[in-house]
């Protein structure tokens, strides 16, 4: 049953990626490395209950808060960039 979540996760992934490289807006893009990230916190915790060691789920939480500022930090520098654009 892990498996086939595992397999679906990794299906996502892959559509995720697809999506960040041919989105047509820079929101998309940001948005499906958003969901890339957010699954590959799923995986990695998919992971670590397989193989038994519980401490992979210490380094999940580290990179799903590192991915939530990540995107938080690309969107504001879109929007400043954005928002500069627009005044001169």
């Amino acid at each position: 049953m892990y498996y086939v979540a595992a397999t679906a996760i990794l299906v996502t992934m892959a559509l995720a990626l697809l999506r960040a490289l041919l989105g047509p807006t820079v929101y998309d893009r940001v948005l499906a490395v958003n969901m890339f990230g957010t699954k590959t916190v799923l995986l990695v915790s998919i992971l670590a209950f397989l193989s038994g060691r519980p401490d992979f789920l210490d380094l999940a939480l580290a990179y799903a808060l590192i991915n939530f500022v990540g995107v938080l930090a690309v969107l504001e520098f879109f929007q400043k960039k954005r928002t500069d654009g627009r005044a001169q």
